[in-house]
């Protein structure tokens, strides 16, 4: 990192961006094409869980090449000045990479679906069969993670 100033070292600290961020987007790569969404996501003992329709783009490309990278970004703010080079932001943010897996059976889905829920509104559902039937669940389990902040 260029500025080892600004790096995340608290393990504690880059759990909390990864708990309190509320959209990952997730890098795909797509022969010699990068392809980058945006995704709602939920963190559970070190892997990120999402969902998606069964088939597209994305999903596509995950199964050719489950390798991926996902950034995280929190508390970003824009820190005006008189000059155009003293222009700031504030931010803190993780980039973790993984290999993408998909879930299959209806326990595993629904545990992953709650990891989600729990990110976004903070508790768990119940899941009927067919609508598990219907999307796919990517666990990514993180083998790299690293963190940066700006508090000006």
């Amino acid at each position: 990192m260029r500025r080892s100033d600004r790096a995340i070292t608290d393990p504690a600290e880059l759990a909390s961006v990864l708990a309190s961020a509320l959209v990952c987007r997730i890098g795909l790569c797509d022969g010699d094409q990068p392809y980058v969404v945006p995704m709602n996501y939920g963190i559970r003992e070190g892997s990120v869980f999402l969902h998606s329709a069964t088939e597209g783009r994305k999903i596509e490309i995950l199964r050719r090449n489950p390798k991926v990278c996902l950034e995280f970004e929190k508390d970003v703010e824009l820190v005006p000045a008189e000059a155009a080079c003293s222009f700031s932001m504030k931010y803190r943010s993780v980039i973790a990479s993984g290999k993408a897996v998909f879930l299959d059976g209806a326990e595993e889905k629904a545990d992953g679906l709650n990891a989600i829920m729990l990110q976004v509104a903070g508790k768990e559902f119940e899941f009927p069969p067919q609508a598990l039937e219907r999307i796919v669940v990517i666990r990514i389990d993180l083998e790299e993670c690293s963190g940066k902040h700006n508090r000006c």
